[in-house]
C-alpha cells in the first residue's frame, strides 16, 4: 500500500466517467463485481449510461465534473462521482428550503456541487480509492478536494448523500455538516427459506403477509423474475411503459429515459433482476432491482392494472426472496415508506453531508441538521417499537 504523503499529486475535475476506462475506474472501491463490496452504482455501466442516454447531462442540471488525483505518473488514486447542479431534483435529501431561505436573504444557492449517484437513494462510497492506496488519506484528500472545487466555481455549496461510514468520518473531519435521514432496509439473518423469516414475526403479522400475498395474485396473475439474457429488449419496452406511467402520476416527469433502460440491460444485465407480473398473457406491472455483492437495491416501480397488494408482492416480498436464495445479507427499499415497516423492513439511519461556504447560512443549516437529528432518532425509535417481529426475540 503507498503512502499519499510522498510524491507529487495532481486533483482536478473531469467532464464525466469518459475521462476514466472502465480498467481503471475498476481498480477503485467497490466499483467491480470481481472484489466483495461491489455496489452496481458506482460501477463505471451504471454512471456511463447515464451520460451516454442524456439522462445527465447540462439539459438535465446534472453536469459532470467528477474529482480524480492522479499520482505524478498519472495513475488514478482515488476520485469521486460529483455534478454541477442548477437545481435540487433527483437527490432524495432535501434543501430546498435551504435553497429559499438563502435566495430571499440575498444569496445565489444554485449552482452546487452534488457528490452522489443521480436519481439513487442507496448508501455506497463516494471517496472512491485505488485499492493500492492507503484509504484514510486519499478519502482526506478527496473531501477536501471537494471543497476546493467549491470555492475555484464560486458555488454555495457542495454535498454528498447517502455517504457510508467509512467516508461520513472523512467528510466530517474535512468540516461537512452531518445530516441523518431514514430508510427501511430488510435484514436476512441467513433465513433458509421465506417461511423461516415468517416465524419470526409475531402470528398476527404473520397472518396477514400470508392473506397478503395470496390476494396479490389472485386475480389470475403470476410473478416472474427475470435476469441477465431474460431481459429482453421487448420486456424493457413493457417495463418502461409501467415506469413511465406511475412515474407521470406520481412525480409528473420521470427522471429515466428508455435509452438508459437499453444500456443497462446491454452493460450490466447480471446485475439487475426484474419482477413482472403477468396477467392474461401480457405483462402489467414491474420493478427493477439491482444486485450488489450482498445486498439487494430495489429501485422503480411501475403498473398499467391497479390490483391490491400488488405493489406490496413485486416490490418488497419478491425482493426478500429473492435476497434469501441468493444468500444476500441486505434488502435496501429505496426512500421513505413506512409502510414497509410491517412487511419486515426495519428503519435504518442514512447519513449525508454539506459544505456551506457562507459562513451565516452554515450556522443557520447547523443548527436545523442537529435538532433534525435528534427527531430521526426518536421517530427510528418509535418505529422499532412497531417492528412486526416478536417481541422475545428483538
Amino acid at each position: 500500500m503507498q503512502n499519499l504523503e510522498h510524491g507529487n499529486f495532481t486533483l482536478r475535475a473531469c467532464e464525466g466517467i469518459g475521462a476514466f476506462t472502465p480498467a481503471e475506474w475498476s481498480r477503485l472501491t467497490d466499483t467491480s463485481r470481481d472484489r466483495p463490496g461491489y455496489n452496481p452504482f458506482i460501477s463505471h455501466a451504471f454512471l456511463s449510461s447515464l451520460e451516454d442516454s442524456g439522462c445527465v447531462a447540462t439539459k438535465a442540471g446534472w453536469l459532470p465534473q467528477f474529482l480524480r488525483l492522479e499520482d505524478e505518473c498519472g495513475v488514478l488514486v482515488g476520485a469521486v462521482p460529483c455534478y454541477l447542479k442548477s437545481h435540487s431534483q433527483g437527490e432524495y435529501v432535501f434543501d430546498h428550503g435551504w435553497a429559499d431561505a438563502f435566495e430571499r436573504a440575498g444569496g445565489r444557492y444554485y449552482p452546487k456541487l452534488q457528490a452522489s449517484i443521480p436519481f439513487t437513494p442507496a448508501t455506497g462510497p463516494r471517496l472512491l480509492v485505488n485499492y493500492d492506496w492507503d484509504g484514510d488519506a486519499v478519502r482526506a484528500a478527496l473531501a477536501n478536494g471537494l471543497q476546493q472545487l467549491a470555492t475555484q466555481l464560486n458555488v454555495s455549496s457542495a454535498h454528498s448523500t447517502f455517504v457510508n461510514e467509512t467516508d461520513l468520518v472523512s467528510f466530517t473531519e474535512a468540516g461537512f455538516l452531518h445530516r441523518v435521514d431514514q430508510q427501511f432496509h430488510f435484514i436476512n439473518d441467513d433465513y433458509a427459506n421465506y417461511d423461516e423469516f415468517l416465524d419470526t414475526l409475531a402470528s398476527r403479522k404473520r397472518k396477514a403477509l400470508k392473506k397478503e400475498r395470496r390476494e396479490a395474485v389472485a386475480n389470475g396473475i403470476t410473478i416472474e423474475r427475470l435476469t441477465g439474457t431474460q431481459l429482453t429488449q421487448e420486456v424493457w419496452d413493457d417495463f418502461y411503459t409501467f415506469y413511465m406511467d406511475t412515474g407521470s402520476r406520481k412525480w409528473g416527469r420521470p427522471y429515466l429515459n428508455r435509452k438508459f433502460y437499453q444500456l443497462i440491460g446491454e452493460r450490466m444485465p447480471d446485475d439487475i433482476m426484474l419482477v413482472m407480473a403477468r396477467r392474461e398473457g401480457r405483462y402489467i406491472a414491474g420493478a427493477i432491482n439491482f444486485i450488489g455483492s450482498d445486498r439487494l437495491y430495489g429501485r422503480n416501480w411501475g403498473c398499467i392494472e391497479d390490483h391490491r397488494f400488488l405493489h406490496f408482492e413485486v416490490c418488497y416480498h419478491q425482493a426478500i426472496d429473492f435476497a434469501i436464495e441468493r444468500k444476500l445479507r441486505v434488502v435496501e427499499a429505496g426512500a421513505q415508506g413506512e409502510h414497509k415497516l410491517a412487511r419486515g423492513y426495519l428503519p435504518v439511519i442514512t447519513n449525508s453531508v454539506h459544505y456551506i461556504a457562507h459562513e451565516g447560512l452554515r450556522r443557520a443549516v447547523n443548527d436545523f441538521l442537529r435538532h433534525e437529528r435528534a427527531d430521526v432518532a426518536l421517530m427510528s425509535d418509535a418505529l422499532n417499537e412497531h417492528a412486526p417481529f416478536k417481541k422475545s426475540e428483538q
